[in-house]
């Protein structure tokens, strides 16, 4: 038997820029930001404990300023992950499933159909609040997820969860 490896042209590769993939739910906006409140009131929280527990006159002398630079970057988090919410985005092809994420380091990641051992679904107790769901595709080799996708209405999760473990158990 001959070997041959041949070159492939770029040209010739599929355009993943072509594919449409569709944003999460807008309802997931809502669990960012109840997320960032719920973390942003902790922090808030023990600084003021802070402020009537520590008695170091460092501390009291320059409350405001730290007071100052956790509102600066609870605000700066906030809007960043806000921006970054719309650029959750994924797709459901034939052979592969795609999806975008990140702001200021974006990233598109495809896993193949055939290397998927399986999914699941699970729910947080706020996403069940919206009726979100999130998508766990696990593949051969690695721990954990390799890929999740937050955010989606709980009905298409289901739906997609479905589709995946027919293509993966061979029903097609």
């Amino acid at each position: 038997m001959e070997f041959s490896n041949n070159q492939i042209q770029i040209d010739n590769l599929p355009n993943l820029d072509a594919v449409e993939l569709k944003p999460v739910s807008k309802h997931y906006k809502n669990i960012i930001i109840l997320n960032s409140t719920l973390s942003y009131t902790i922090i808030f929280g023990l600084l003021m404990t802070g402020k009537y527990t520590i008695s170091e006159p460092t501390f009291q002398q320059y409350f405001i300023l730290i007071l100052v630079i956790v509102v600066i970057l609870c605000l700066s988090h906030l809007i960043i992950s806000l921006l970054a919410f719309k650029k959750l985005k994924y797709a459901i092809r034939e052979h592969d499933v795609i999806y975008a994420k990140g702001l200021m380091i974006q990233s598109l990641t495809t896993v193949s159909i055939s290397r998927i051992q399986h999914t699941e679904t699970s729910r947080s107790w706020l996403a069940r609040q919206f009726q979100l769901a999130t998508l766990n595709i696990y593949t051969a080799g690695e721990s954990g997820s390799d890929l999740s996708i937050k955010g989606l209405p709980q009905e298409e999760a289901k739906q997609v969860n479905d589709f995946l473990s027919e293509k993966v158990n061979g029903n097609n």
